[in-house]
């Protein structure tokens, strides 16, 4: 109980709130970007929401670092962010395009897309912890 306690109170718990609440609004306005765009530009159009949610939440409850340079630690979070977005994007497209059709899945956009966004969590973790906001 007291693991449990401390992973929900602890920085890498706070972390996990605060991308969660980024990685839904990322995966939400996907489907709003989908109505004029393609989906591979409806999934950066998206990232680029989520990561703007995720900046404010990580450098305020996550890191506590609002002491900090604001414009360095935008962009070591632009640059920690930009080889997530790239994750994102290709096993977002690779499960949409081939995977998952091949399986059979329905819904395979939005189930690629899911799966996309979840598989940074841990390299934006250390990314941020070790430069963005150190």
């Amino acid at each position: 109980m007291r693991r449990l306690i401390q992973l929900t109170t602890g920085q890498f718990g706070r972390f996990l709130l605060a991308g969660g609440t980024a990685a839904a609004a990322n995966y939400g306005s996907r489907f709003l970007f989908s109505v004029w765009c393609s989906y591979e530009v409806a999934i950066v159009l998206a990232y680029i929401v989520g990561m703007t949610v995720a900046f404010i939440l990580m450098r305020t409850y996550v890191f506590d670092a609002r002491a900090g340079a604001l414009v360095s630690q935008l962009w070591k979070f632009v640059a920690v962010n930009g080889l997530a977005v790239l994750q994102t994007l290709l096993i977002s497209v690779i499960l949409a395009r081939w995977v998952l059709p091949a399986l059979g899945v329905s819904h395979v956009e939005a189930i690629a897309h899911l799966i996309g966004v979840l598989v940074p969590i841990g390299t934006s973790y250390v990314g941020h912890k070790a430069a963005t906001f150190r």
